[in-house]
């Protein structure tokens, strides 16, 4: 993490409790869209948008459902991938994971997750990288919220979890309902509806689910 990337981040986003996860906290924006300007959130630039700045829905719900079943990651190896503010991450690690890697392709992003981690007394190893051409390591479970947000990050994000699946790990998302969700990819195993930020989803309240993946064909018996 470095220094000036933690400045930035204790700058412009508050500890606060997370709405719908409120056992954690996180660095959050309270003023969303001049933060996204800030740092060119239109893709006017490299630098990626602030997504690690606000607890998105697929998150909130994937988190939701890892603090209420600890069993699923417990003494387990865990991967969070496009993990933002590590929202995910962290409530893996307080659910009692041997391990949590959390991975980003934004340098903020990692120093938020460090922050986050230690705000809340856990330990995540926050990663900058892009390791969706991979696999997932040595990973048993592989954690994903709000990631199928555009076509091109659904497809390789589809293809990196179906790897990751077909080695062996059980892989569970969080999503909102957004365009790219390849749902007959998935079964459903919680439901929720998530306060989230009007400003960026213009509505207050998003119904999210909560899925695993299925490594056969669509049509194909589990």
């Amino acid at each position: 993490m470095s220094d000036l990337s933690a400045a930035f981040v204790r700058l412009h986003a508050r500890l606060a409790p997370v709405a719908f996860v409120p056992e954690l906290r996180l660095h959050q924006a309270d003023e969303p869209i001049g933060l996204w300007e800030l740092t060119e959130g239109e893709f006017r630039s490299a630098q990626p948008p602030p997504f690690w700045a606000f607890a998105w829905a697929g998150g909130q719900g994937l988190a939701r459902y890892v603090t209420d079943h600890p069993e699923a990651v417990a003494g387990r190896r865990v991967l969070d991938l496009a993990s933002g503010s590590g929202l995910v991450a962290i409530a893996a690690a307080r659910a009692g994971a041997a391990t949590v890697r959390a991975v980003e392709v934004d340098e903020r992003a990692v120093a938020a997750v460090a922050l986050n981690a230690e705000a809340n007394g856990v330990r995540v190893d926050a990663e900058f990288g892009d390791v969706l051409d991979g696999d997932a390591g040595d990973a048993e479970i592989v954690l994903a919220g709000d990631v199928f947000y555009s076509e091109a990050m659904a497809k390789r994000m589809l293809r990196f979890l179906l790897r990751a699946a077909r080695s062996g790990a059980r892989v569970l998302v969080g999503d909102p309902g957004r365009a790219f969700l390849p749902r007959d990819r998935f079964r459903e195993l919680a439901a929720y509806d998530v306060p989230v930020t009007e400003a960026l989803e213009s509505v207050r309240v998003k119904h999210t689910t909560v899925l695993e993946l299925n490594a056969a064909p669509p049509g194909t018996a589990r």
